[in-house]
């Protein structure tokens, strides 16, 4: 069964709802029941049912995370709602206007400025009906914001909630180039923004480089790092490890360097006659 891959906002998870035989494709809008009330989506992609894993299947409500449990050993059914509609040109007109947000982030901001809150204000939601308004920012530590919460009440008379987000969620909202020229992965076609380690960088042996080139607009180590990593890994695979004793046209070495695309590895030799040691790159490839 597959089921639609829909998002509330750019910075928001990713939530799982019956396409219920409407013919969806990706980007298209789409009007769901969560709950806390009607909102309107965006199709992110689609995936089996099959494929979601226990503790990722959140219902089909937004802010609130719901896990199948497990109850007499047995794994209970995720229950998954369906898409009510696509979203028509009067569910659209009845969404906030760009210039509606931009005034409530701008007042959101002086008040958080005027609280003397260290937060960065990146974005935010209102829900279909009006009756939520969620604020997307950014912040080295936890923040007490009680008292902005409450002046943002005041003034909107609405319920108000405060979403901490990443700076990868800030690029993928701001958007921008990269390195290569092309715009953002993550806000082109990237869903899910996954963990970007530090061994990526090494087993593709560009971390010599320095962060400043292996990382993005954001800061954190770019993600087009993971997209060749299994191959790097499986490569990786077929080389000898480092300080491996091999022997090379009769002569004893010792494995000291790799160079995985190449598929070749520097090898040592001892010194000979009072002459320095010798590196020399065998090709594992090379006709014997």
């Amino acid at each position: 069964m597959k089921l639609a891959q829909i998002q509330f906002s750019p910075w928001d998870k990713i939530y799982y709802f019956d396409p219920n035989n409407l013919d969806l494709a990706k980007g298209d809008k789409v009007v769901v029941k969560t709950e806390l009330g009607i909102e309107i989506g965006a199709v992110a992609g689609f995936i089996d049912k099959s494929n979601i894993k226990i503790n990722e299947a959140q219902c089909d409500c937004p802010y609130k995370d719901k896990c199948s449990e497990e109850a007499n050993g047995e794994k209970e059914e995720i229950k998954i709602k369906p898409v009510l509609r696509k979203a028509t040109k009067a569910d659209l007109e009845k969404q906030a206007s760009q210039e509606k947000k931009n005034e409530s982030l701008d007042y959101c901001k002086k008040t958080a400025v005027k609280l003397e809150l260290p937060i960065k204000l990146v974005d935010v939601h209102f829900s279909f009906d009006g009756s939520r308004i969620t604020f997307a920012f950014i912040a080295d530590n936890r923040i007490d914001f009680r008292e902005l919460v409450k002046d943002l009440v005041r003034h909107f008379s609405r319920t108000i909630r405060l979403q901490q987000i990443g700076v990868r969620d800030e690029a993928k909202i701001s958007g921008d180039y990269g390195h290569c020229g092309r715009r953002l992965c993550c806000q082109k076609f990237l869903i899910d923004l996954t963990s970007i380690t530090s061994e990526m960088a090494e087993i593709q042996q560009c971390a010599h480089r320095g962060s400043e080139r292996i990382s993005g607009i954001c800061g954190r180590l770019m993600c087009c790092l993971s997209y060749e990593n299994n191959g790097y890994k499986d490569l990786a695979k077929k080389l000898p490890a480092i300080s491996t004793k091999v022997n090379v046209d009769g002569q004893r070495g010792v494995v000291v360097g790799h160079h995985i695309l190449k598929q070749s590895v520097d090898v040592e030799f001892p010194a000979e006659n009072g002459d320095k040691k010798t590196v020399v790159e065998v090709d594992l490839n090379r006709k014997k």
